[in-house]
């Protein structure tokens, strides 16, 4: 799609296509597009048909009420931000007292989206034309073009001063694919972070397998899950406070109206829905090892990532089965969101002929296998133990002390 057949999708005709094509069905394409095009331009047909393939994709990320009023890009319906998640980071920025915000590389919008409706002031920039014209298009079919403004331009040429923060979000995504080199980043994220520091407040999307080590000490490191499923991550930053004429500069002048909610130093995991966040400055040294209890403890993505499974473990009363496996075991059963409890029925040495035997025994028909630390992959094993009954079990493939173990339980009860 170019600019030219997007901008026919934005006139009467092709509003009433795009209407049309609300509930078709993508198996019906051919017969669908040679309908329409006895009385519409061919171009004006394929560009809808793209449009309301890219919508229907769209709803698991934006909902229905979004995703069939807005507009998309191939690549930009991919790198958006999910609805869920844009919109607690947006009320996170708004909760630090931000009024006005630029955001550079704004993509289709779904972010400056967010930030709108919790009532922030955005100028949303993207130098892609089409791109800037979509996100343009998706202000106004939502009803927030007087909050946002949409400027096409290149980001390290545009003044932020202006505006109480500035939230960046680089382009990961190149020719070959996705980017893994934060000095890659379009953008390079070297760029990003000196942008941020030179605003009130600063937010950096990032993708969540940054080293840790490459985090700015003056950043707090935020990784994002949804529904279990490890988003992104966030390098947040806030200039230090000037104390007032006459203030003392000692910490117990600190207040809380002073305080800002951004903690330099600090890596916190964030689980959405909730949210549930948990945050550390001091993180905890690695928990002790030791056998297998009854129960096993397998930590969030976002856990993981922000290296906080020391944290969980300590507030579980738990241990880890392996020192290099984030999986926490446990004596007791005890209520965490951060990790998703079962119980062990069984604790074995890896073998795929045991634990055929085991699993026809016990009438497992239903199978779910979690690996950590194992080469074997959970399809891979489905097809050689081939389970068959009306009960359910959960096997794990992983280490215990070393040793390449199975683990066969099931989900626990909530506590």
């Amino acid at each position: 799609m170019n600019h030219d057949d997007f901008a026919a999708l934005l006139t009467p005709e092709g509003q009433a296509l795009l209407a049309g094509l609300r509930d078709y069905d993508p198996a019906t394409e051919l017969a669908t597009a040679t309908r329409l095009r006895r009385e519409h331009p061919a171009a004006l047909v394929s560009a809808a048909l793209g449009q309301a393939r890219l919508r229907g994709r769209a709803v698991a990320k934006f909902g229905e009420r979004d995703a069939y009023r807005m507009y998309f890009t191939p690549g930009g319906g991919e790198m958006a931000t999910r609805a869920s998640v844009a919109a607690y980071r947006a009320e996170r920025i708004a909760a630090l007292g931000v009024r006005s915000l630029a955001d550079l590389c704004c993509g289709i919008g779904g972010d400056a989206i967010a930030l709108a409706r919790a009532g922030i002031r955005v100028l949303a920039v993207d130098r892609d034309p089409l791109t800037a014209a979509v996100a343009r298009a998706n202000a106004e079919a939502l009803g927030l073009a007087e909050l946002i403004e949409v400027r096409e331009a290149d980001v390290t040429e545009v003044d932020t001063s202006g505006y109480d923060a500035v939230f960046l979000d680089p382009a990961r995504r190149g020719g070959r694919g996705r980017i893994f080199d934060p000095e890659a980043y379009s953008p390079p994220l070297s760029w990003a972070v000196e942008t941020a520091r030179a605003a009130r407040y600063a937010a950096i999307k990032i993708a969540p397998g940054i080293p840790h080590e490459a985090v700015p000490a003056e950043a707090e490191a935020e990784w994002i899950s949804d529904t279990g499923d490890v988003k992104e991550a966030v390098l947040w930053f806030a200039a230090p406070l000037e104390p007032a004429p006459g203030t003392a500069t000692t910490p117990a002048a600190t207040t809380p109206a002073t305080t800002p909610a951004v903690t330099p130093g600090a890596v916190r995991a964030t689980l959405l829905p909730g949210p549930h966040s948990l945050r550390t400055t001091d993180p905890l040294p690695d928990p002790e090892t030791g056998p297998v209890g009854r129960y096993l403890y397998e930590p969030d993505g976002a856990v993981i990532r922000a290296h906080l499974v020391a944290e969980v473990a300590a507030g579980l009363g738990g241990r880890l089965i392996d020192p290099t496996i984030a999986y926490i075991t446990a004596d007791e059963l005890r209520a965490t969101p951060y990790a998703t409890a079962y119980e062990i029925t069984d604790v074995l040495p890896f073998g795929l002929k045991k634990l055929k035997a085991l699993l026809r025994e016990r009438e497992v028909g239903v199978l779910t296998v979690k690996k950590r630390g194992s080469a074997i992959e959970p399809e891979e094993l489905r097809k050689k133990v081939k389970p068959q009954g009306r009960n359910a079990a959960t096997v794990f493939l992983t280490r215990v002390a070393g040793a390449p173990s199975m683990l066969i339980g099931f989900p626990a009860p909530a506590p």
